[in-house]
């Protein structure tokens, strides 16, 4: 019933989001094959567009849970599209994301699809809606670590699975770091349904800057090498080692 509202092409797959797989599969071509005569350069745009893809599908994610839960709005604000531009802080979702990428190896949440909440009725579905996103980014990790804890990496070239394993880190940072219980990441909005009235009201004023003091505490040399160390044995768990994601970053920062 909620999908009914929803025009045929208000769920059109973006061009812009279409063109970034693109360049994603191309640059991935050209990692396997040793196309580039610089890899980094290939690794480079292969990791930043398939993050920039698991970052839609993040949005995505959120949105169509949404859409079938009752926000039936979701479609007229283009959030079915794929379109990075169309999120309601492209900065957040897209721009910043690529940007701590690029500078500490973070995969950092999204979160900037405009829910309606008051058309959505139950605790679960307000709960779902906010797991979708992160799930997503697990799922993500689940389809590049699937190589190597399948013991499939005859043949791979070397620079690809340390792309793919450079990618599954960001990947498991960003499905960590969103389910925190933090106001303002995803992992407070699983919680949020069930607190009482008044531990809301308590916390709603701190609810903006939840996300800046997350990302505050990883400056802290302590905090991140238990962060980091975290990510290292799930990815270990998945069969990634920490030389191979190294080496992806490694590679993923050419200019260094």
């Amino acid at each position: 019933m909620t999908t009914a509202t929803t025009r045929h092409s208000d769920r059109r797959i973006s061009p812009v989001f279409l063109g970034i797989v693109a360049v994603t599969a191309v640059t991935g071509w050209a990692t396997w094959t040793g196309f580039a005569e610089e890899p980094g350069i290939a690794v480079f745009l292969f990791v930043t567009g398939a993050w920039i893809v698991s970052l839609c599908l993040h949005e995505y994610a959120h949105a169509r849970t949404a859409l079938h839960s009752g926000d039936i709005t979701i479609g007229a604000k283009g959030y079915l599209s794929l379109n990075p531009l169309a999120y309601t802080h492209a900065l957040l979702s897209i721009v910043l994301p690529v940007i701590f990428v690029i500078m500490g190896g973070i995969g950092l949440p999204g979160g900037a699809v405009f829910i309606e909440r008051d058309r959505i009725r139950g605790r679960w579905r307000h709960s779902l809606i906010s797991a979708a996103g992160p799930l997503t980014n697990v799922l993500f990790a689940l389809a590049c670590t699937a190589p190597f804890w399948l013991h499939s990496l005859d043949g791979v070239p070397r620079e690809f699975s340390a792309a793919l394993a450079f990618l599954a880190l960001l990947q498991v940072s960003a499905a960590i770091l969103n389910f925190l219980p933090v106001p303002g990441l995803d992992g407070y909005g699983v919680i949020e349904p069930w607190l009482s009235r008044n531990i809301k009201r308590q916390i709603e004023p701190f609810a903006p800057f939840g996300l800046l003091f997350v990302f505050a505490l990883l400056w802290v040399p302590q905090v991140n090498a238990v962060f980091f160390d975290l990510v290292d044995t799930v990815l270990r768990g998945l069969g990634v080692s920490e030389y191979e994601a190294s080496y992806g970053w490694s590679l993923y920062r050419f200019w260094s």
